[in-house]
């Protein structure tokens, strides 16, 4: 996963330097943000938790009312789940790299604009504590906290939202749904299906978002 990142990142360095170079209508965006991540699953019953995004992006007229945005971000979302024992929830983190490319449309010229999108994430098994790690889960009595942690590393977005403010200052406040089966990797080990009551393991998730970003 760090060899994709980094080869993602000296793209998008690469670019930003080329359309900085051209001083056309482009705009630099640096943002950051936080965001809240929820678990639609038929089996875990998630709690929502909050985390943050930062990361850069590039905005340029398209055609008429329409406007691109192409851009990275750094995330760091968080979702818990109840344990067999105990009424502490364990904390579930998943951490990656989006790559997003988006249509404008601008509603008010540099003041607010709606947006869409499809969304690139690259991100890592989830993270957990130390001390959560062989707690049995309430959602699945046979599973420890640990046995889920290596979900898929390659997922596809949807992104909606809204972005309003001035020209070189903007909140943007987004949704994005996960569209793949984020724990399909879990089907590939038979062990953990039929600890899993040999059922399928199937789960989409939902991100959403509140960004500031400075424009250059």
């Amino acid at each position: 996963m760090k060899k994709i990142i980094c080869l993602l990142t000296l793209f998008f360095c690469f670019t930003i330097h080329a359309q900085y170079g051209r001083r056309d209508s482009n705009q630099i965006g640096i943002s950051g943000g936080i965001t809240q991540m929820d678990l639609f699953s038929d089996q875990f019953n998630a709690k929502p938790e909050m985390g943050w995004t930062a990361g850069f992006s590039l905005r340029g007229n398209y055609y008429n009312d329409w406007q691109m945005a192409f851009g990275m971000h750094f995330t760091q979302s968080n979702f818990s789940l109840q344990p067999l024992v105990g009424a502490e929830d364990i904390k579930y983190t998943l951490s990656g790299v989006q790559v997003f490319l988006t249509g404008s449309y601008m509603i008010i010229e540099n003041h607010l604009t709606v947006e869409i999108g499809p969304v690139l994430q690259v991100n890592g098994k989830l993270g957990i504590d130390e001390k959560d790690k062989l707690k049995f889960l309430k959602d699945s009595p046979l599973l420890t906290a640990n046995d889920i942690v290596d979900v898929t590393k390659i997922n596809g977005n949807i992104y909606a939202g809204i972005t309003a403010g001035i020209k070189n200052v903007r909140l943007h406040v987004a949704y994005q749904y996960g569209v793949n089966n984020f724990m399909n990797n879990l089907n590939k080990k038979d062990d953990l299906k039929l600890l899993n009551g040999d059922k399928k393991f199937k789960a989409n998730y939902g991100i959403l978002s509140g960004m500031i970003t400075f424009y250059l």
